[in-house]
């Protein structure tokens, strides 16, 4: 009579029950959470504060399926039945339909706010659809906790364009009331939700939908694919993936050709043919179909005046030539003698022009965003805007608005008009993605479909925007160490890593000599004193001994304060260094010595012993300037006086009188 798929389990306190497999592994789940069968309910209902916040983050969920939902209700009107929409998380959004029979306290169970996740409620069908990923009918005492057992209840997982889970469909009831065909009216709804979304998403593409019974299409049984105007695949519907026998992950290795053996200059032309009336589509595996086909001609129409528009109108020739190119250019400027920056170089000027995404590694401060902006000044872009975003100074709460734009009333405090969003402001250049590392995880997803389709949805809106970017991303960790431990996604690097170069820190350059000597180039001129800056020899020195943690920051910040501090000749002495960049020196030297390094020794003791020769040499020089005064000696070194007593043992004079 039982197969494999159920069991006998016993709820405890409770006669045996014949229950599925997959809700004795979720009874098992609910124990490994520490919840107890005869436990409170924890609803951990959210502050409405919260909860509006989370409504503005599901909005183009709710704006599809709140229409459907007042549609089930006119189904199961009177059945003593809750109509409950929730975030993939299961945090109830929405709920409508006959309360009365929830008197009891009960009754905040189903209201927004409450979150009926799996480790807060046990074995219940939103969290326990959401852990197995498919539709769950849980019968009263088949809930882990005894107080949710007067419920049955029947939620079916709801997933966007893209087969990722954003929410949930549930229908909720008196136990002793359960209808048979909630569990079928659910799973339609899903799929009218679905469908609109599929719809709203790719408004803009060239969408096919068919069917193998002609008297289906446009029903809730047709099935809906969608591509790029050259005939990229970009996702079907769940009706779509049954009949063309394919899991999406599948379908994303297909074109429209391989799928319907058709170009799509061959399809439009059988469209036109067609005079408005289903045409016949052929499947891979011989099937044919009754198809309707949709495409928006204005749509591609507009991306090639985008594109005429970048291009010079003066002269024809040559067509992807860039202000950068003609001006010789920022990566020429970055090339001052290091080896490994002129690899780096080389490798980017091969792929500037290829649609080739570059991801840009090293530690903080190496100048990762001036080789981005280099980049985009010698790409045929250069003429378009170059827009910068840094995930990690941007909260999290934000940054997806700061990335997609948003429409008026999108969430509270918006502006009044909406605002337009990073990605689709550097439409026509190049976006540099800093700190990509830092992005949030679930907008990582996002990111990646517009890197697919070149579409943007701001937040509130349904309509998708083309977009036209080149994407340029840096980070200072290691992604692939973040991918193993679930922090970034792995078809998001893959997808931004089309060449990976890395710079080296400012400590392994071998044109140290040549980068301070255009920061102070650039600095005498921010001046305007006219006196040209220069750097001692002796400051020179230490400078190449320095670890220069900050790399080109801690440099230019260096270099700043000491040109504020020269005297008339110009040039930067130790006595013009900020204390703490000799604690670096200190640290640096602590690095370099045998016990750590396992090196010879000699040439780190003559190091050392340079190093203190000439703090000690500027000290007694400015002493004596000074007459012993060891805080006025301080103060014209711009060190303290600690600094000082810790370098040179200095008696106490008369004229130290403020020491």
């Amino acid at each position: 009579m039982h197969n494999d798929a159920g069991r006998h389990v016993a709820v405890p306190g409770e006669t045996a029950l014949w229950v599925a497999e997959s809700i004795c592994t979720s009874h098992q789940r609910s124990e490994a959470y520490g919840l107890t069968t005869s436990g409170a309910p924890d609803y951990d209902v959210l502050p409405v504060a919260e909860l509006n916040l989370k409504l503005e983050q599901n909005r183009v969920l709710c704006v599809h399926a709140l229409p459907v939902m007042a549609t089930l209700q006119e189904q199961i009107v009177n059945t003593q039945s809750m109509i409950v929409l929730t975030d993939a998380q299961g945090l109830v959004l929405h709920s409508t339909g006959d309360d009365d029979f929830l008197r009891r306290a009960e009754k905040v169970a189903l209201r927004p706010g409450a979150n009926w996740a799996e480790d807060r409620q046990g074995t219940n069908a939103i969290g326990t659809a959401i852990a197995e990923k498919s539709p769950m009918v849980i019968h009263g005492e088949q809930h882990y906790l005894a107080a949710n057992r007067f419920l049955t209840c029947s939620s079916v997982p709801i997933l966007d364009p893209y087969g990722e889970l954003i929410g949930v469909l549930d229908v909720s009831g008196d136990h002793r009331s359960y209808h048979q065909h909630t569990m079928a009216l659910a799973k339609m709804s899903v799929q009218m939700i679905e469908n609109h979304l599929f719809a709203s998403t790719f408004g803009q593409t060239l969408r096919i939908r068919f069917h193998g019974r002609a008297e289906f299409l446009g029903t809730l049984m047709e099935g809906m694919v969608a591509f790029t105007c050259d005939g990229r695949f970009l996702s079907a519907n769940r009706s779509a993936q049954f009949q063309l026998g394919l899991p999406l992950a599948a379908l994303r290795a297909h074109t429209l050709s391989s799928l319907f053996g058709l170009t799509v200059s061959q399809l439009i032309d059988r469209m036109t043919q067609g005079s408005g009336k289903p045409i016949p589509l052929c499947l891979p595996d011989g099937i044919v179909v009754s198809a309707n086909v949709e495409y928006r001609r204005e749509t591609v129409a507009s991306d090639a005046a985008v594109k005429a528009q970048q291009a010079p109108q003066s002269q024809p020739a040559p067509a992807r030539t860039g202000a950068g190119h003609a001006r010789g250019g920022g990566l020429a400027r970055l090339d001052t003698g290091d080896a490994r920056v002129a690899a780096v170089i080389t490798k980017v000027r091969k792929v500037i022009d290829r649609d080739i995404p570059i991801l840009i590694a090293g530690e903080t401060g190496t100048g990762k965003e001036l080789l981005a902006q280099a980049i985009h000044g010698d790409s045929p872009r250069s003429s378009g805007p170059f827009v910068a975003v840094n995930c990690a100074s941007i909260p999290e709460t934000l940054i997806e608005s700061e990335l997609f734009g948003y429409e008026e009333g999108a969430f509270t405090g918006a502006r009044r008009k909406g605002a337009t969003g990073k990605l689709l402001q550097a439409n026509g250049g190049t976006l540099f993605l800093d700190e990509i590392g830092d992005m949030p995880y679930p907008l990582q997803v996002r990111l990646l479909r517009v890197l697919q389709e070149r579409l943007v949805n701001p937040l509130g809106s349904a309509k998708s925007i083309p977009v036209d970017v080149a994407i340029i991303c840096a980070t200072h960790r290691d992604l692939r160490e973040m991918i193993a431990e679930n922090r970034f996604r792995e078809d998001l690097y893959y997808r931004l890593n089309g060449l990976v170069v890395k710079l080296p820190p400012l400590r392994e350059r071998s044109d140290l000599n040549i980068v301070v000597e255009r920061m102070l180039q650039q600095e005498s001129c921010g001046a305007g004193n006219g006196v040209p800056l220069s750097i001692a020899p002796d400051v020179m020195r230490l400078f190449e001994q320095c670890r220069w943690p900050g790399n080109f920051r801690q440099l230019g910040n260096l270099l700043r304060t000491a040109a504020a501090m020269v005297d008339a000749d110009g040039e930067i002495r130790i006595e013009h260094l900020p204390d703490d960049f000799f604690d670096d020196i200190d640290r640096s030297r602590d690095r370099a010595t045998p016990a750590s390094t396992g090196v010879a020794s000699a040439p780190v003791t003559s190091d050392a012993s340079n190093l203190q020769s000439f703090t000690a040499a500027a000290i007694s020089a400015a002493l004596a300037r000074h007459g012993g005064n060891v805080s006025a000696a301080a103060r014209s070194l711009g060190i303290s006086r600690n600094t000082i007593y810790r370098r040179v043992t200095v008696g106490r004079t008369p004229g130290d009188d403020d020491a």
